[in-house]
């Protein structure tokens, strides 16, 4: 039986997230958290020349601190899109397959986004459709305390201040990183580094970074 993953709303998320898109029919992702900073929401790992790297989308302040995920607005400060693609196209220009995506990333830091929620969405959409992957991706109605044994609350499990290691279905495959002869494999960094590197690949990665298979 497959399961069914609660997941937070993610920019570029990293490798163990996307184990559990690959390995579900159907995913949600929580819109009705409360925000919270410091966390895979606006945060994605890449690794560049001179380790990884954090790029985080700044947030327009919310009017409550319990604001939902869903109503947290980006904030255009400190021109984050030129220098999050600048950062992309300077750790990933070398990498085998960056020229290939690079057109389907770009729009993403051209265009404007009022809503975070929607624009990890629409990046999350593009992912999976790149790596070829069809999760039913639908958005939560309700802020879900209780999940049936079909389902996985997977929303606080990762994150990144917590080790990947807490997580029983998930053991990263080492692949090919541009860097690698000078910091070594770098584990569960952002989708972005994997599909950059891998290509379509990517796919054969998340099927062997997970240690539960589900029937």
């Amino acid at each position: 039986m497959k399961t069914i993953p609660y997941l937070t709303s993610a920019y570029l998320a990293p490798v163990q997230y996307y184990t559990k898109l690959y390995a579900c029919a159907t995913a949600y992702v929580e819109q009705h958290d409360h925000y919270v900073k410091q966390t895979y929401r606006n945060r994605c790992h890449i690794a560049t020349a001179d380790g990884v790297l954090a790029l985080s989308i700044p947030t327009e302040k919310p009017a409550t601190l319990k604001c939902e995920m869903k109503d947290i607005r980006i904030s255009d400060h400190g021109n984050w899109r030129h220098l999050h693609w600048n950062a992309l196209c300077s750790a990933y220009r070398h990498s085998p397959f960056f020229d290939y995506y690079e057109d389907d990333f770009r729009p993403f830091y051209e265009q404007r986004y009022t809503f975070l929620y929607d624009f990890n969405e629409a990046l999350c959409d593009l992912v999976c459709r790149l790596i070829d992957i069809r999760p039913r991706i639908r958005r939560t109605t309700a802020y879900k305390q209780t999940f049936a044994p079909d389902e996985e609350d997977d929303r606080e499990l990762i994150h990144p201040k917590r080790p990947y290691a807490d997580d029983p279905a998930f053991l990263p495959k080492p692949y090919y990183q541009v860097f690698s002869a000078k910091h070594g494999f770098l584990p569960n960094l952002s989708i972005a580094d994997l599909l950059f590197n891998m290509g379509p690949e990517s796919l054969l990665v998340l099927r062997d970074s997970r240690l539960i298979k589900n029937t």
